[in-house]
């Protein structure tokens, strides 16, 4: 067998995707399961809820709606690969490459094109100001000063998962029809 079965009774070949067969209502409900932290966390604390807190964050620093939607989605390929680990996910180069071509897919179907250089580098200092503070607040470690950099008022604690898928697609909705 060379797919995953989604929620949505999609078989989904993360490795040769396509992107017709890619679902928001997929990728919300999956990333609403999905811990950070690969579960090392005090409170459960989902990926879609970071993608919502790395949302929040862009907004509250006048982000373009290209780089808040890209925010959202900055994490929509582990819906289909699962969350890895930042000191893993550097070693497995091909893992990388099948990443990288699936998260493009999934910009580009949402986005219409991949983000810039620019607008990656805006979506990743955000995502590792996010991942700093959640470090901070849900795991009571301070890996770099990142969190400092964090304007909005967030708090990474647990939220019910269905509660986020919700909101997840609602966020995913307005900013598509933006």
């Amino acid at each position: 067998m060379s797919y995953i079965t989604t929620i949505s009774g999609i078989h989904f070949d993360p490795v040769e995707p396509e992107e017709a067969l890619i679902r928001i209502e997929d990728i919300a409900h999956s990333l609403s399961r999905i811990c950070r932290g690969n579960g090392h966390v005090k409170e459960f604390h989902s990926v879609a809820q970071h993608s919502l807190e790395c949302l929040t964050e862009a907004r509250a620093r006048g982000e373009s709606k290209r780089v808040q939607l890209g925010c959202l989605l900055h994490d929509a390929s582990e819906a289909y690969l699962s969350d890895v680990t930042r000191p893993v996910k550097k070693m497995l180069t091909e893992y990388l490459v099948i990443e990288d071509r699936l998260q493009d897919l999934i910009w580009k179907k949402f986005m219409g094109s991949v983000p810039t250089p620019e607008e990656r580098e805006r979506i990743f200092a955000i995502d590792d100001a996010l991942m700093s503070l959640e470090f901070r607040q849900n795991m009571a470690e301070t890996i770099n000063e990142d969190y400092r950099k964090v304007v909005a008022e967030i708090r990474c604690g647990y939220r019910d998962m269905n509660e986020v898928e919700q909101e997840f697609l609602r966020e995913t909705d307005s900013l598509l029809r933006a």
